[in-house]
């Protein structure tokens, strides 16, 4: 049963074919005033946007990021803000973004807590001379877990971001925590971000997160430099044959040029580099002359190739 307020029109024999497209059109001219009133919406949200912010003393940001979890991502921010330091003149800086499950400490050998300098800002600790912040370094327990909501998430993020003395670091790596939620999006909207680089395994399910991810930081233009595949094969250390894990029909690189963006190389899944890490001593520091090391500095030289290019 229809209600008053509900109108039908059909068309009839008895209807003029006049009357009909004169209701077409007024539905055409509802249409047109729906899609305009969206248009002026969204620009009225762009205005509210937060604007992005450069780190005061920081000349470039880039972010290391995945879509899933468990790929490596923060070991390869590391070797790769390692491999950029050894090969250049430049500052580096790594900024632990994941506020629950922060690596940086353990990766880096680092556990104090930071001093404050004389204007309230905090200096990031330092080790095989790259500055680093995390919330690790603020957590008086490192078995401590922080059962935060988002806004207090937020506040502890631009705390370590804006908090932080980063004066004199040429460029700050941002090892960002899983996924696509509001602190990728909360980086992307308010720091000026130079690119990001994404990490993923070949598995077939951690390959499709690194779509989502790619596709993210294109929404909100973001340059991708380029994606890394991580334990793409594993390297006998006996007889020193690779082999794809995952199976030869998994890779990354296939994924990158669907994409339309750069493949910067496959790390190998290698025990060493697990050793090197949980010792905190990186594999760039620990075995200079690897491949593995190799593989990492040739991938460093592609990000300040393209930093110095924007």
């Amino acid at each position: 049963m229809l209600t008053n307020n509900v109108s039908v029109r059909v068309l009839t024999k008895s209807m003029p074919l006049a009357s009909f497209s004169k209701s077409l059109c007024g539905s055409a001219a509802r249409q047109y005033s729906s899609d305009a009133e969206n248009e002026r919406r969204k620009t009225i949200m762009a205005r509210g946007l937060p604007k992005r912010r450069e780190l005061q003393g920081v000349s470039d940001i880039v972010l290391v990021a995945s879509g899933k979890g468990g790929v490596g991502k923060s070991t390869t921010a590391v070797n790769l803000a390692l491999a950029m330091a050894n090969q250049s003149t430049k500052s580096i800086g790594i900024l632990d973004a994941d506020i629950y499950g922060p690596s940086i400490p353990i990766m880096m050998n680092l556990f104090d807590q930071p001093f404050v300098d004389e204007t309230g800002k905090m200096i990031p600790l330092s080790n095989y001379d790259i500055k680093c912040m995390s919330m690790g370094f603020l957590i008086r327990k490192s078995d401590d877990a922080l059962v935060w909501r988002g806004p207090m998430v937020m506040g502890a993020l631009e705390k370590l971001a804006h908090g932080t003395n980063w004066v004199g670091t040429d460029i700050v790596v941002i090892d960002m925590p899983p996924g696509t939620g509001d602190i990728h999006l909360s980086v992307a909207q308010t720091l000026a971000v130079k690119g990001a680089i994404v990490v993923s395994t070949p598995q077939k399910i951690a390959v499709a997160d690194a779509i989502k991810a790619v596709s993210m930081f294109k929404s909100v233009n973001i340059p991708v430099i380029g994606c890394v595949e991580n334990m793409g094969t594993f390297s006998c250390p006996n007889c020193k044959s690779e082999t794809r894990v995952f199976g030869d029909n998994n890779n990354v690189k296939s994924i990158t040029t669907d994409l339309g963006i750069p493949f910067l190389g496959t790390i190998p899944l290698e025990p060493e580099i697990m050793r090197c890490s949980d010792a905190g001593t990186p594999v760039v520091i620990a075995h200079p002359n690897s491949i593995t090391t190799k593989l990492y500095s040739k991938m460093g030289e592609s990000i300040l190739n393209f930093l110095q290019s924007v």
